[in-house]
């Protein structure tokens, strides 16, 4: 297995890979690595070894621990103060292990993880199939995407451009000629496309093939004798250019000549061959040059486009030589800053950390040519170093330890069964608008998790203090344990439906920041707190309702109070904007408060109270809404003037000095 794209001649001393296929001539070689020791081997060890550790696991565990440790912490105060009050031990230890229950959240791996089937379903249809759900949580925060060039930013079709004739030929006479030296029953693509080139392909009729010779490393050319409709016999031959040239005889400025029109198609991408015929006397004369161009997909440059305004770095990482890489990214508006992966990375690269030095130089490059399987991989884990999210493309059994490492491995249309075994996306349709369909699906879910994350963070606090701090002033319970019970499953019925509401698409590669999730959602459960409180006091000091009548109002307040909640944190923007709660979603919220108030007002498992109680405490809470909801927006503004300021300077560290020559112009 090698990264060359065409075969390569070998010498005395050079090193012939593992799994390579020798398609001409005989050696006796000396081993010098076996097993895992080998580039194969190491290509198979990478893959059992690559893997990132998955950012949803890693958020999830975090919220999870801050809120038991909060509700152990909570619980045990409660206790002691009852305690120390000469309560029953018994009594306030089984109300505290049932708050501890209700108030832990374990639904909250089953929530998330529904949000992300869902919106593995909604990719499924966008012709991204995900095999790992966590793929869609890194989907929606990748800011850097690794992509194949062949088949994925070009067409994977070779295109011969219009040939450049030597002497008294013409243009149709340079592609018969290499048509003539081609053979179409080896499938050869090359061969194919000069035939496919004729524009009467019809010609080949009035000619005989006598002998063939396909290429191969060592001469670097095909060679025909053919007959022609006269009974003529003359050969034909194509082949790379400076092997030609020489076969022709060229020299002096002809040479140059010949020479200077190479190097200017490469410098535009192209790969080249050049096609001669001999004369009467068996002289080769160059009939012409042939450009062969791998076309860019018609929708790579507005998909690349796209995934620049979403925050998406698109970088091309190809086998193919740096110059092609360089000319189709500057085509595509990638950037021109390609570079040789060899030049990056030396020596075994597939062990231990990647230096900060390479990761810096990694992450300056806007693509790399050359590139071998190890390469790919190091290239991830360098990006990864530097704390980016990283996606990468691949199709082949090379590709797989580079799709294992990434983040988001992706396994494009037709790629191989270890590339799709070690890559948690696989597309079925080809090119790269169906990953930037998939990243804003992707984000619409992460969106909806992270409303939920809000939520829950903020409910789980708000009930735990509000209880303790009751608890503490009015020294009775303000729930009775079969309100807890029915506040957790009332509460479970809304949450599991916000995997189908409606949400937006972030400019903005999406990320767990949990200094802003936890800022927000606490400074919520403190509001939240405190309006549960008001409530409270005022009913309290009516002297209109009894202690058990106040519990069923406080049950009604919690329940109100957090399901609307859940309006509010479903998106970063005002409530009453869109976008608006899908309908499951909603009417499941609406279902809920809805049974809680039939609950309370006909006594079902609780102290009954008036529906003008009941009524009072909905205006109450819609009131309190429109303020939390504002207060949310301007935390949220808040955050994000601060993410804007850090980015600003962040940028600056990172320009050059030079950038800042200008200042002194004047």
């Amino acid at each position: 297995m090698t990264g060359e794209s065409l075969a390569v001649s070998k010498k005395i001393g050079d090193p012939a890979y593992s799994g390579s296929i020798a398609k001409k001539g005989e050696m006796t070689a000396v081993v010098t690595a076996t097993g895992a020791h080998t580039f194969f081997g190491r290509t198979a060890g990478l893959v059992q070894s690559a893997g990132a550790k998955s950012h949803f696991a890693q958020a999830n565990n975090r919220i999870g621990d801050f809120l038991i440790i909060l509700a152990v912490l909570l619980a045990v105060i409660m206790v002691s103060l009852q305690l120390h009050r000469g309560e029953d031990f018994f009594k306030i230890t089984e109300f505290a292990l049932l708050l501890l229950v209700a108030a832990i959240p374990v639904a909250m791996p089953a929530v998330l993880s529904m949000t992300m089937a869902m919106g593995a379903k909604a990719l499924a249809a966008e012709k991204a199939i995900v095999s790992r759900l966590e793929s869609i949580e890194e989907l929606a925060g990748i800011d850097i995407l690794f992509s194949d060039k062949t088949g994925t930013l070009t067409q994977n079709k070779l295109t011969l451009g219009e040939p450049v004739v030597w002497g008294t030929a013409a243009p149709q006479d340079v592609i018969l000629a290499g048509a003539l030296a081609s053979k179409a029953e080896d499938k050869d693509p090359i061969d194919l496309t000069v035939i496919g080139a004729l524009k009467d392909p019809g010609a080949l009729k009035a000619y005989q093939q006598i002998a063939y010779v396909p290429f191969d490393p060592v001469s670097k050319r095909t060679e025909a004798t053919v007959k022609d409709a006269a009974g003529n016999q003359f050969k034909v031959t194509k082949g790379m250019p400076p092997v030609i040239f020489a076969l022709a005889q060229l020299a002096g400025d002809d040479l140059a000549k010949a020479q200077s029109v190479v190097n200017d198609y490469a410098a535009q991408g192209y790969r080249t061959l050049a096609a001669a015929r001999s004369d009467a006397s068996g002289a080769w004369k160059l009939l012409g040059i042939l450009p062969m161009h791998d076309p860019p997909r018609p929708d790579s440059k507005e998909t690349i486009a796209r995934a620049e305004a979403y925050g998406v770095k698109v970088k091309m990482v190809t086998g193919d030589d740096v110059m092609i890489g360089r000319n189709i990214a500057a085509t595509l508006g990638m950037g021109s800053h390609i570079v040789a992966a060899s030049d990056i990375f030396e020596g075994d690269v597939s062990q231990g950390d990647i230096p900060l030095d390479l990761a810096r130089r990694v992450e300056a490059a806007q693509g790399f040519g050359r590139v071998f399987p190890e390469h790919k991989w190091a290239i991830v884990k360098a990006a990864q170093t530097l704390g980016h999210i990283v996606g990468m493309t691949g199709d082949g059994v090379n590709d797989a330890p580079a799709l294992k490492q990434a983040d988001v491995g992706t396994a494009v249309s037709g790629a191989t069964e270890a590339a799709r075994a070690a890559a948690g996306l696989i597309l079925t349709a080809p090119g790269l608008s169906v990953i930037i369909k998939g990243i804003e699906e992707a984000r619409r879910t992460f969106e909806r998790m992270m409303g939920y994350a809000y939520y829950r963070i903020a409910m789980t606090i708000s009930i735990m203090l509000f209880i303790v701090l009751v608890m503490m002033l009015y020294k009775v319970p303000v729930l009775t344990p079969i309100m807890i019970i029915l506040l957790a499953l009332l509460d479970d019925v809304p949450v599991m439906l916000i995997a189908f509401d409606n949400a937006t698409v972030s400019p903005r590669p999406a990320k767990w920041d949990m200094h802003r999730v936890l800022v927000i959602s606490c400074i919520l459960a403190l509001l939240c707190v405190v309006q549960s409180s008001g409530l409270l006091s005022h009913l309290y000091h009516l002297h209109t309702l009894t202690n058990s009548m106040l519990q069923t109002a406080m049950f009604m307040q919690l329940v109100i109070a957090g399901h609307l909640l859940l309006f509010s944190t479903r998106s970063r923007g005002l409530f009453w904007q869109p976008p608006y709660p899908e309908w499951r979603f909603f009417w499941a919220i609406m279902g809920t408060q809805l049974l809680a108030a039939l609950m309370a007002a006909n006594g079902w498992l609780v102290t009954p109270i008036s529906w003008h109680v009941i009524g009072l405490i909905w205006i109450y809470n819609l009131i309190w809404l429109v303020f939390l909801d504002l207060f949310k927006y301007g935390l949220y503004h808040m955050f994000d003037l601060r993410e804007t300021k850090k980015m600003h300077w962040q940028a600056m560290l990172h320009e050059p000095l030079d950038s800042f020559r200008g200042l002194h112009s004047k």
